[in-house]
């Protein structure tokens, strides 16, 4: 845990050595749910010690599901079976996690008890109907406050039914909540989404052995049928690899491996974007990892050129704009953004945030309802910028932060414990330039 919410970002010296970041969030989220569902023990590896999965594990524990702790990263979960789980004591707290509160929303649809999800401030003003209201269709009953946001207020005793769902918007998070419902409803869910997201739950329901189809923008799965434990390797988080990969990029003389991250093909849509602006990243040993394809990655300075970013592999990068946007300040040329309209909706409204935070750091940004134009090349400076209490938007900054000719204050890092535990620490391993004020 960090001692200070304010961080100083300075150039020091070039990136280099071997590193490995935190475990995947979204998969360690995926290990405690349908771990604590299956029959029997399953042992996490490689399980993020954030705050967001964190909350995820205190959750199950507070319906009933023993979860132990075997050193740091290692989970021992006692799964109670598909219908085990019991009435919580009071509401549970997903903290900042999104995933979570969405994902346990599907989840406690079909319990036989009522129950209340809540969290922080930032996550209490979030969208949630994007997600409650297919539930709903199922047959599910869930109480939003005014506006759609959180508190969610499920009702336990309801009759789901297997239902098709065509998705305006393609979301990872929605589409988990959806296949999650169905576990526990009559006949078969369905759900297609207009562009492929990540299909993590797919694959270790797949895992775990439950019967479901999936390919991209598509999955299918029927209830009555039971999750049966296994061991589960959780990868390097891309996500968390990804501020490595563009300050590496962006900082001359930098020569730095990532080891074990995971190349999931709905994840790496920055690797494609990167390289398409010229970044020298290359993968090695790719192998597979629980069902997951992992490799080291192997990344060297390289002068970068603006882009225009392909929507089709937008879905697949969503949490990775920020950064790029770091990456595209700090490239020659102009690098365009369409179709992330969903950044608006994030922890923070990640566009405006990023492109104020880059402008007072003397960048040239244009905001578009869905993206951004980015004008490289322009020399960043000294600047007081705010995360809003975003963690992705606070880890981009230090970056940007490696590029500046003056020191640049960081201001509401907190929250970076959530999904990187230990990033200050890390990134003064790797050469990053990072103090606490």
């Amino acid at each position: 845990m960090i001692s200070t919410s304010n961080w100083l970002a300075h150039a020091e010296s070039p990136l280099r050595g071997t590193i490995r970041v935190p475990g995947d969030k979204s998969i360690s989220h995926r290990a405690m749910m349908l771990g604590a569902l299956a029959d029997g023990v399953t042992r996490v590896s490689g399980f993020l010690e954030g705050e967001d999965t964190l909350a995820t594990a205190a959750a199950f524990r507070a319906m009933g599901v023993r979860i132990e702790e075997d050193g740091p990263g290692r989970r021992i979960v006692h799964g109670v079976g598909i219908d085990g789980l019991k009435a919580p004591a009071a509401p549970i707290d997903c903290g900042n996690a999104g995933t979570g509160m969405r994902l346990l929303a599907g989840i406690l649809a079909g319990q036989s008890f009522d129950s209340v999800l809540i969290g922080d401030a930032s996550l209490t003003r979030r969208p949630m109907r994007r997600v409650t209201e297919p539930l709903a269709s199922m047959g599910a009953r869930i109480q939003t406050a005014e506006g759609g946001t959180p508190p969610l207020r499920v009702s336990g005793g309801q009759s789901l039914v297997g239902t098709r769902h065509e998705l305006s918007v393609a979301s990872a998070q929605v589409k988990s909540a959806l296949l999650l419902a169905g576990l526990y409803a009559r006949g078969t869910t369905t759900v297609r989404e207009p562009h492929p997201t990540r299909d993590y739950t797919e694959r270790m329901l797949a895992a775990l052995g439950w019967p479901v189809e999936f390919s991209p923008g598509f999955a299918q799965l029927s209830g009555d049928h039971r999750l049966r434990a296994r061991d589960i390797a959780v990868p390097s988080d891309f996500s968390s690899a990804a501020f490595f990969l563009v300050a590496a990029s962006i900082v001359p003389g930098s020569d730095l491996v990532l080891e074990a991250v995971g190349m999931n093909p709905r994840r790496t849509g920055l690797l494609e974007a990167l390289r398409r602006m010229g970044a020298r990243i290359e993968v090695r040993n790719a192998r597979e990892e629980g069902g997951e394809p992992v490799a080291d990655l192997h990344v060297v300075h390289a002068p970068l050129q603006g882009a225009e970013i392909p929507e089709a592999i937008v879905p697949d990068m969503i949490d990775e704009f920020p950064v790029l946007f770091v990456a595209a300040s700090a490239a020659s040329g102009v690098t365009v953004v369409r179709g992330a309209a969903e950044l608006r909706v994030k922890e923070s409204d990640r566009i405006a945030v990023m492109a104020r935070g880059l402008r007072d750091m003397g960048a040239r940004i244009e905001e578009t309802p869905d993206g951004a134009v980015i004008h490289g090349g322009a020399p960043l400076g000294a600047a007081e910028v705010e995360a809003h209490d975003d963690h992705r938007i606070a880890m981009s900054f230090v970056v940007a932060g490696q590029r500046s000719n003056a020191p640049v204050a960081v201001r509401g890092c907190a929250t970076v414990a959530t999904s990187f535990p230990g990033f200050f620490d890390l990134a003064r391993t790797a050469g990053m330039g990072l103090s606490r004020i």
